[in-house]
């Protein structure tokens, strides 16, 4: 505490002639006596920092909290006329911004928690940096794809959740066609609707034609919510066993082309369109996820928005910090699909984030449990897929895009603005008065290696691509609704976050 308040007084000696508060340094929070949601026992505070993203700018100054919501936000030099008799936490010189919104998560719960599940994957979102939480239809056993499917998904939240968490639906040939279970769905509270035009791997969520996609768009229109959709379309290719080396990457990578992508986002556009101003399923939107091919594909996508399509796009992480030449063989902890292309295509993808032809990133978070990874074959063809990388995607998306020039404005609305959007999510994304306090404190200097000795949440963290690296940007805290869920790697005692349902 001694050494907080001297950070405090160098940093705002002036205001301390003015101002007789009780001030708590950001590493220093009291904490409760009791369990609670918080580990600050204040529900009426403010947050100090030298940095605060805000829409229109990144301000040196102050933000009110009271019942959860943003009351006020001051610039330092009006603090002594502001901020009156309620505890400031400092945070110095770390960045305070909002919280990331990620829309593309498994958690797996119900149904495979041995994989996942709603407390250990939203303990890995508060620590890092994320507020909230929209959860895939599939993974989780069984698949939401009814009112009564996603009541399973809303009973097993309850009580165990760290960060708030929304809910995909999914569109699969047995409701595409029939409006009432859509709608019932829908009415339940699913936030949108997710297909996948290639074979999921999951036996309860078949793929999706054009056919099912556009009576999806018909539904959503009267809703105006959105259609997640995978783009991939299945191909038939032929290796060579003599050739072609199962633990070798570049043999799965054959076996899903960029073409897979292109060929599939080629037929969804041909329904997307209806989704045009005055179109047959106005007010419905198509959004594409997890995007890995920055060619191609990715031109036919920025036709469609010239075009008019309601149409948006993320891609990942993964895609972002890797390339397809730097796997080594057998290392199946990166295995996707999409897969991780070659390094040009990182390349593009990048400047296509920063261009805003991709809107948005997202985790694409799709753990496993280890074994299914068959780490001791190695085998790409037979493993499961998917990237276990809930935590880490502020400081990966920091630590690559530096190279970009990423801006902290930039890594705002990708993570935070956008998807808040994406999911109507109209008070969160933003740093403004009469927003939810959702909020991510870090420090965007600091290096830390990902090993052994960094506390991961995750359930399985040796199936992360992610672990053994070195990163730059680390988490310090983590406010959802206003309460302190994460600080210097603890948690909350009870797991308050709040369902979202539309």
């Amino acid at each position: 505490m001694e050494a907080g308040l001297r950070r405090f007084l160098v940093s705002f000696m002036p205001l301390a002639l003015y101002l007789c508060y009780i001030v708590y340094t950001g590493k220093n929070v009291p904490k409760p006596r009791t369990s609670g949601c918080s580990l600050l026992p204040h529900s009426h505070y403010w947050i100090a920092s030298k940095r605060i993203v805000t829409p229109h700018e990144i301000i040196s100054g102050a933000v009110e909290i009271n019942g959860g919501r943003i009351i006020s936000l001051v610039k330092e030099k009006d603090w002594h006329e502001t901020v009156k008799n309620k505890p400031v936490i400092d945070y110095g010189n770390a960045v305070v911004m909002p919280g990331l919104i990620d829309v593309h998560a498994h958690l797996d719960d119900p149904g495979r928690t041995e994989w996942e599940g709603f407390p250990s994957g939203t303990k890995a979102a508060a620590a890092g940096g994320i507020t909230t939480l929209i959860d895939m239809p599939l993974n989780s056993h069984p698949s939401t794809v009814s009112k009564e499917t996603l009541q399973l998904k809303i009973n097993a939240a309850k009580g165990r959740i760290f960060v708030n968490v929304g809910f995909w639906g999914g569109l699969v040939p047995e409701n595409a066609f029939n409006a009432s279970i859509l709608e019932n769905l829908l009415d339940a509270g699913a936030l949108g609707l997710k297909s996948f035009m290639c074979p999921s791997g999951i036996n309860d969520f078949p793929m999706t034609d054009s056919s099912h996609i556009k009576e999806g768009l018909s539904v959503l229109a009267k809703y105006k919510r959105p259609l997640l959709v995978h783009a991939e379309k299945q191909q038939e290719i032929e290796l060579d066993d003599g050739v072609d080396d199962p633990r070798s990457y570049s043999t799965y990578l054959k076996t899903r082309p960029a073409s897979m992508e292109e060929t599939a986002i080629r037929e969804l556009l041909t329904v997307a369109k209806d989704t045009r101003i005055g179109g047959p399923a106005e007010g419905a939107h198509v959004h594409i996820v997890h995007l890995a091919d920055s060619r191609s594909s990715l031109e036919l996508i920025k036709e469609a928005k010239i075009n008019g399509d309601s149409l948006t796009v993320e891609t990942c992480p993964h895609y972002l910090a890797f390339s397809s030449e730097d796997i080594q063989d057998g290392d199946t902890r990166f295995k996707c699909a999409p897969p991780i292309r070659d390094a040009p295509n990182k390349e593009k993808l990048w400047e296509a984030l920063m261009d805003g032809d991709i809107d948005m990133v997202s985790s694409d978070h799709s753990p496993s449990a280890p074994e299914l990874k068959l780490f001791a074959e190695g085998d790409f063809l037979r493993a499961w897929g998917g990237i276990s990388s809930l935590q880490f995607v502020l400081p990966v998306t920091w630590s690559y895009g530096l190279k970009y020039g990423i801006t902290l404005e930039k890594l705002v609305s990708c993570w935070s603005e956008k998807p808040a959007k994406l999911a109507s999510q109209d008070l969160k994304g933003a740093i403004a008065i009469g927003k939810h306090a959702d909020i991510a404190v870090w420090e965007p200097e600091e290096e830390f290696d990902l090993d052994g000795n960094h506390p991961v949440h995750l359930k399985h963290p040796g199936i992360s691509a992610y672990m053994g690296s070195r990163l730059t940007g680390k988490v310090l805290a983590t406010f959802v609704n206003g309460n302190l869920v994460f600080e210097d790697g603890k948690h909350a005692p009870a797991a308050c976050g709040t369902t979202i349902l539309a």
